[in-house]
């Protein structure tokens, strides 16, 4: 998925409050995209809380049971909004947001992402899936020692 302007960013984020997105489009890129548009316009309670019920609606209008084992996923929305809140902390620049949401695409290209800081008992526990848990796992590749340390923000 690329973002040619905002106007299709938008687009997106309206077929996605009205439950209009046709299951075959609401893939990872377009979840970054409108967590990006929450993350960017509202406090990250607020929308974590929009990202929540807007996936439960949209789950249920394409036919997904939000049940102990499918559906809807706390640690993972919450995990993928902090990285989409720790991105945009790092991009204080006034770029549009379709050029925001491509970037953010570029940089997070990897749905399976999250399995590098949870194990799979814990990430696809049924607790996890219902409450926020912290990763249980570090990073398994090496972390080179540069100047850039020192301005790291942690994720968690």
């Amino acid at each position: 998925m690329k973002f040619t302007n905002t106007l299709e960013v938008y687009s997106l984020i309206k077929a996605f409050e009205n439950r209009t997105i046709p299951k075959i489009e609401w893939n990872h890129e377009a979840y970054l995209a409108v967590g990006l548009y929450y993350c960017r316009t509202r406090p990250f309670a607020v929308a974590k809380n929009m990202m929540r019920d807007g996936v439960y609606w949209l789950n249920d209008s394409h036919g997904t049971p939000n049940t102990d084992n499918s559906g809807y996923h706390e640690t993972l929305t919450v995990f993928w909004l902090k990285r989409i809140w720790n991105f945009l902390d790092e991009r204080m620049d006034a770029l549009s947001l379709a050029d925001l949401s491509n970037e953010l695409i570029e940089r997070f290209p990897d749905p399976a992402l999250p399995l590098r800081y949870y194990s799979r008992g814990t990430l696809f526990s049924t607790l996890a899936r219902h409450e926020y848990l912290p990763p249980d796992l570090r990073i398994k590749h090496r972390m080179r020692l540069s100047i850039t340390l020192c301005t790291l923000k942690p994720l968690f």
